[in-house]
């Protein structure tokens, strides 16, 4: 095992580090001098820029995309006991949203080359107690949705969206969050678009929007936040055992600017995302699949597997090599059964779940971000080739 003993980049490169402009900047000041810093207009004007962009009907911002995952089951009805079929290629937020909900996550392993929940393994897993299916698609790349959307048809189940690695993800000529009944969304620190913490739940249905918003502000009646306005004091009434999962005008005022730039931001990640596989495609690294037909991936993620016994180096040695050469990395992500929180909740077994056992200890997430300039790009090919001993 060659790893050789280089002079790193002077400056670490972190993962995932946002791209943020003046723009931002000032709409954020902008708020703070008005002294409305909390949830209020510009929450709601990102709320109607986002559903634009999507081309959806309805949208409620909300604290986190875990937060939207979990009033979305709540919104549309599901009980204690009822079976929600997910990944076990996914972070954990996703199966905590369905235990949170008082449900029962019931995991579907994944397709060895898009890393997504494989429609037909989900198929397996259908019982009598199954009420949706909450497909996450992975780095960016679309799930198989016509086979996911049959197969809610066929059982009647609801379809609940992960996206939050899917802002720009489209599958044959349909937006990513707009299949199913509900489709939520990320904009940590490190997604496509950022507001620092934040989320959105995309709905056809404005009776369910409207239950989010409710229950993302304590169960208060809809627009609470307006009792505090110039138009006077308005009364405000408990209507629901809500949570405080509500968004602030602050961290809007950041995502009001980054969607602006959505597309300029996803046209940078491709560019990086190709240079990738064209500079790693000679290297015995096992590669993202290139996008399906129809399909727009979001290039949230760049993945590469590392198969000890054709690299001849391990995959934590690997990430402890990049770090030394002051490059940040990411693993996304060990799988859930791993963990021993669900180990011991449902007697989950890593040997039940071949694929995702197998990704999650071989995979390495390489920086991709629209801040990167080209010289990181190639600082990053370079470790990946050092380290290698090539």
């Amino acid at each position: 095992m060659a790893v050789l003993t280089v002079r790193p980049r002077e400056k670490f490169l972190v993962f995932g580090s946002p791209a943020i402009g003046e723009d931002e900047i000032r709409e954020v000041v902008a708020s703070m001098e008005s002294g409305w810093l909390g949830t209020g207009p510009k929450v709601a004007r990102f709320e109607d820029d986002f559903r634009e962009y999507k081309e959806s009907p309805y949208a409620a911002a909300v604290s986190s995309c875990t937060a939207g995952l979990h009033l979305s089951m709540l919104a549309a009805g599901l009980q204690p006991g009822d079976e929600v079929i997910t990944t076990p290629m996914t972070f954990c937020a996703t199966v905590n949203a369905v235990i949170h909900a008082g449900l029962t996550p019931i995991l579907a392993d994944i397709d060895p080359v898009t890393m997504n929940i494989d429609p037909r393994k989900a198929a397996a897993k259908i019982t009598s107690r199954t009420k949706a299916i909450l497909p996450v698609h992975f780095a960016g790349r679309a799930c198989e949705m016509d086979a996911l959307t049959d197969l809610a048809a066929k059982h009647n189940l609801l379809i609940i969206e992960d996206c939050a690695h899917a802002i720009e993800t489209e599958y044959h000529g349909q937006k990513a969050g707009t299949f199913g009944d509900f489709g939520c969304f990320s904009f940590y620190v490190t997604k496509n678009v950022v507001t620092g913490e934040g989320g959105m739940v995309l709905t056809g249905s404005e009776r369910n929007a409207a239950q989010i918003k409710m229950l993302a502000l304590h169960g208060m009646s809809r627009d609470a936040w307006r009792r505090f306005s110039d138009d006077g004091y308005k009364h405000y009434y408990v209507v629901e055992c809500g949570f405080k999962y509500n968004m602030m005008d602050l961290q809007a005022a950041i995502g009001i600017h980054q969607l602006k730039r959505v597309e300029t931001n996803w046209q940078r990640r491709q560019r990086v995302w190709r240079r990738y596989q064209e500079a790693f495609a000679e290297l015995p690294l096992t590669l993202p699949a290139e996008p399906e037909a129809n399909t727009r991936h979001g290039y949230h993620l760049y993945t590469i597997l590392i198969d000890e016994t054709k690299t001849g180096i391990s995959r934590d040695v690997f990430l402890e090599a990049m770090t030394k050469q002051n490059i940040g990395v990411g693993v996304h992500y060990l799988s859930i059964p791993e963990h021993p929180y669900y180990q011991q909740r449902f007697g989950w077994q890593t040997d039940d779940y071949p694929e995702a056992l197998r990704v999650g200890r071989q995979t390495v997430s390489l920086p991709l971000s629209a801040k990167l300039c080209d010289e990181d790009v190639e600082d990053v090919i370079e470790a990946v080739r050092r380290i290698r001993g090539i």
